[in-house]
């Protein structure tokens, strides 16, 4: 007879009170904000971008947030990201902060990764040609380093970078045209990776592990940073990435991809899941083997492979730093951590995270640290009530009324509908309307005299 499956379901109905508190909860988190304003006007400006950001408008611009706010006019909105005077990495400590009250540091793993930002035009800061991960093409687009944290309770974004490509970097005019500080010089993404760890490691906020894809786990300087900060890591790395190991013969040097041949028999793999996908478990074969480090068995570094059920000539190998004693399956959970940034990326670009207008640098940051705050106040949301109202149930108790726990999109469309909907003003919204059609005839007219004068000349 089958046994039955633990599930977690909610029994408990989400009520309008219960929505309520949660708008309350955005409010309280507003007004830990207010060191980091000098003027009242962009403080309360913030808590309006933050209900427009939560909102289900369809673009998160400055007219449409302008719009939402019941402002006439999208110049404040837009100023908040360029010229009011904050302090955007004061607000992004306290996002960091706050992610951990609300889901804590027990266990916490910390994921890199990068997302694309498609853009039009050579004057956004950092825009240029780069893969896009979003298309899965090269194009013109901007480029983010982010860094999300995992625990038990929830997952979120916590910091961001912006990539600058060495051209951008060399070029000062157009650096202080985008109003790219003159300090800023190029760095790597695994250097930006590292600026953001390193953020945190004052804090002494207890890492369990680092997860990162090739980009991140080939590069030597990264890992050594982390080794020598006690942070265990399991990085992707390329298949022709140099590994010492122990053969019965003596040690060897060769590529990730050969070493199986010398160490591994049928029996030392072992199939895993490494997290839990929409269909099930993501199941894969695995095998770890022990690596030298500085030509020595220090019981700490091993070389992971995951091979794919379905095709076995598909592997990825990882190179993973951890404690003596460290298992395979605590390996292979970690790196299922990684999932829950793709998670992050999808429910930040339904907050807007991609629909910014600005070109500036800073515009850039203060966008991204704002959708992130947001981002954090829902994961926060699905945290509390999640672990105030489970009930572990089996297969006979599934015909009692029961739902899944909230989920972030969930969370913020009660919201949306309820508590932030857009106005249903017939003067405001027709006035908005005459605005834009007036805004696009005269940029429409700059536009046509622009091209008639580089025609003529």
């Amino acid at each position: 007879m089958k046994q039955d499956q633990n599930i977690t379901r909610t029994k408990t109905t989400t009520t309008a009170s219960d929505v309520c508190r949660w708008a309350q909860t955005l409010f309280r988190l507003h007004e830990r904000l207010a060191p980091r304003f000098a003027r009242p006007e962009p403080y309360q400006r913030v808590l309006a971008y933050l209900q427009g950001i939560l909102s289900e408008i369809s673009r998160k611009n400055g007219w449409q947030l302008a719009e939402h706010a019941g402002e006439a006019r999208p110049d404040g909105m837009q100023r908040l990201l360029s010229q009011a005077v904050w302090d955007t990495d004061g607000v992004r400590d306290d996002l960091r902060t706050y992610v951990l009250e609300q889901l804590g540091s027990q266990s916490a793993i910390l994921v890199i990764d990068e997302s694309c930002f498609p853009k039009q035009g050579k004057k956004s800061a950092g825009v240029g040609l780069q893969y896009c991960g979003t298309t899965g093409r090269v194009e013109n687009c901007q480029v983010g380093v982010f860094l999300s944290s995992v625990t038990a309770k929830g997952q979120t974004l916590i910091d961001r970078e912006l990539y600058l490509p060495f051209a951008w970097c060399e070029d000062r005019d157009r650096c202080r045209a985008a109003g790219i500080p003159e300090s800023v010089r190029f760095q790597t993404k695994p250097e930006l990776a590292q600026k953001m760890i390193e953020r945190i490691f004052p804090t002494q906020i207890p890492i369990s592990w680092v997860v990162g894809d090739t980009v991140y786990g080939g590069n030597l300087d990264l890992r050594i940073w982390l080794e020598a900060h006690g942070y265990p890591y399991v990085m992707a790395v390329a298949c022709n990435e140099p590994v010492g190991f122990q053969t019965p013969t003596g040690r060897r040097r060769e590529e990730a991809a050969l070493v199986e041949a010398f160490m591994l028999k049928t029996e030392d793999w072992q199939r895993l899941s490494m997290s839990e996908g929409t269909k099930g478990p993501r199941l894969f074969d695995w095998a770890v083997v022990p690596m030298l480090h500085q030509w020595e068995d220090d019981g700490k570094h091993w070389l992971l492979i995951r091979r794919c059920v379905d095709d076995p000539s598909k592997k990825t190998y990882y190179f993973v730093f951890a404690p003596q004693g460290t298992t395979l399956l605590e390996m292979v959970k970690a790196l299922g951590a990684r999932w829950h940034v793709e998670e992050n990326f999808e429910n930040g670009k339904d907050l807007g995270m991609d629909h910014y207008e600005v070109r500036s640098f800073i515009g850039w940051y203060r966008h991204m640290t704002l959708v992130l705050l947001a981002l954090a106040y829902l994961a926060g949301i699905c945290a509390t009530e999640r672990f105030a109202a489970v009930h572990p149930t089996t297969s006979e108790s599934l015909s009692r009324l029961c739902a899944l726990p909230l989920t972030i999109p969930e969370v913020r469309h009660l919201l949306a509908r309820l508590i932030w909907p857009s106005s249903s003003s017939t003067y405001r919204v027709l006035a908005w309307s005459w605005w834009r059609r007036s805004h696009q005839s005269t940029a429409s007219y700059y536009h046509r005299k622009r091209r008639q004068k580089a025609c003529s000349s």
